[in-house]
C-alpha cells in the first residue's frame, strides 16, 4: 500500500478515538482477541486465523487509557516516517518511545505487540508502516529473475542464479510488488531449506541446476519476509513449496508455520501461509530407514512432541504415527547427519528418493 493509503487509514483509527472524545464519550477499540485459546484452523483456507472472540480496550481504566496512549504516539511516529520517506526497526522504535512521557513502552515485547495490533486493528501491515525487523529475510539460488528498488528509486533486475554469489539473493524486509517485482520464474519446484549448512551443500552440488529448483534458506524460523516471498512465487506463478528440515519438533513447527501460519501472525495468515506446502524434512522413519546419526530428545523436546499430538496442524495419520515413533525411540536427527554417507548423498540419493515419495497433498 502507499505511504499516503497508509497514512490515511491511520487517521480514519484515530479519528474514531477523536470522535469518542469530542462527544463526550469514554474511548475504547475493540478487535479479536490474540489470546491462544481464540486462534483456530480455518477449514476452507486450511491456515491459523483468530475466532469470535474479541477484546475492548476501553479508556476507563488506567490501563486501557494508557494503551490508547501508545497507539496515539506509536501512529503519530509512523506517519512522520512516512512523510519523510524513513523506517526504523522494532527496536528503534522501542528505544525512541523513551520520548514518549506516558506512551513509553515498557519492554521491546510491548512494542512489537503493539505493533501487531496495530496491524490487526487498521488491516494493515507492518510493511506498510516502514517498521522493520532486527532479522533480516534468508536467501534464495535458483533460475528467478526479480527486479528490485533501489535507494534512488530505480527497478533493477537481477537474476538469482546467474547475478549472485554462493550465498545467493538476499531477501529483502519488505517483497511486496512496489519493491520486488517477480519478472519470470523457471523451476519446477521451491526447496525450502532450514539450515545455512544444508543451503551451501545444495548450492554447491548444484541442486538448483540439476533439479531445475528453487533453493530458498529459511535461517531457522523463517522471517515474514521469506514466507512471504514463498506464498508469492506459489501463488503468483504456481510452483510447488516443498519444506526440507531437521528431524525434531521444532523443526516440525518450521513447516507448520509455512503452511499453516504461526499463531502470532494468525491475522495474516492468509498474506503469508502456502497450505498447499509439502513436508520431505527428516522423519523418525528416515532416522530408522537410513540409520541415521541421532542426538537424544531432551525433555523439553518430549514436552513439544506431546503438544504436537494435540496441535490441529498434527492431526493426519502420518503426522501422528511419525510424532508417535519418535516418542518412542526418544531420538532426533539434524539434515547435515546424511553426510554420514558422504557429501553428495542427500543430492544424488536421499532428496531425489524423498521427491518421488511426494504424494500430492499435504500430510
Amino acid at each position: 500500500m502507499s505511504s499516503e493509503d497508509t497514512s490515511k487509514k491511520l487517521v480514519e483509527l484515530v479519528s474514531g478515538i477523536y470522535n469518542m472524545l469530542s462527544s463526550g464519550e469514554i474511548p475504547e477499540v475493540t478487535m479479536p482477541s490474540r489470546s491462544k485459546e481464540n486462534i483456530v484452523l480455518d477449514p476452507l483456507l486450511s491456515v491459523w486465523r483468530y475466532g469470535d472472540s474479541r477484546v475492548t480496550r476501553s479508556g476507563k481504566a488506567i490501563d486501557g487509557a494508557e494503551y490508547m496512549v501508545k497507539i496515539l504516539y506509536m501512529v503519530d511516529f509512523i506517519r512522520e516516517m512516512l512523510r519523510e520517506s524513513k523506517s526504523s526497526t522494532l527496536r528503534e522504535m522501542y528505544y525512541i518511545s523513551e520520548g514518549w512521557n506516558l506512551g513509553k513502552f515498557g519492554s521491546q515485547d510491548e512494542s512489537n505487540l503493539m505493533a501487531e495490533d496495530l496491524e490487526v486493528l487498521s488491516s494493515l501491515l507492518r510493511e506498510d508502516f516502514k517498521l522493520r525487523p532486527e532479522e533480516n529475510g534468508a536467501s534464495i539460488m535458483g533460475d528467478i529473475t526479480i527486479e528490485e528498488r533501489t535507494r534512488k528509486g530505480e527497478f533493477k533486475k537481477i537474476n538469482c542464479r546467474d547475478d549472485v554469489g554462493d550465498g545467493g539473493y538476499g531477501i529483502p524486509y519488505s517483497v511486496e510488488e512496489d519493491k520486488l517485482r517477480i519478472k519470470g520464474v523457471n523451476a519446477k519446484f521451491i526447496l525450502a531449506v532450514e539450515t545455512g549448512g544444508m543451503f551451501d551443500r545444495l548450492v554447491e552440488n548444484g541442486f538448483d541446476e540439476s533439479n531445475e529448483c528453487l533453493l530458498v534458506h529459511l535461517k531457522g524460523q523463517p522471517a515474514r519476509s521469506t514466507r512471504r516471498l514463498l506464498k508469492r512465487i506459489n501463488e503468483e506463478h504456481n510452483v510447488p513449496v516443498y519444506v526440507f528440515t531437521d528431524g525434531d519438533p521444532w523443526s516440525f513447527r518450521i513447516y507448520a508455520s509455512i503452511a499453516y501460519g504461526a499463531i502470532k501472525t494468525a491475522h495474516i495468515s492468509h498474506y503469508l501461509a502456502v497450505p498447499t506446502a509439502e513436508y520431505i524434512g527428516i522423519t523418525s522413519s528416515d532416522i530408522l530407514t537410513y540409520d541415521l546419526p541421532t542426538d537424544k530428545l531432551s525433555d523439553k523436546d518430549v514436552a513439544a512432541l506431546n503438544a504436537e499430538l494435540k496441535d490441529p496442524r498434527f492431526q493426519s495419520e502420518i503426522w501422528r504415527d511419525e510424532i508417535e515413533t519418535m516418542l518412542s525411540i526418544g531420538k532426533k536427527a539434524e539434515q547435515q547427519a546424511l553426510a554420514k554417507y558422504g557429501l553428495d548423498y542427500v543430492t544424488s540419493t536421499y532428496l531425489p528418493e524423498k521427491l518421488s515419495q511426494l504424494s500430492g497433498y499435504r500430510w
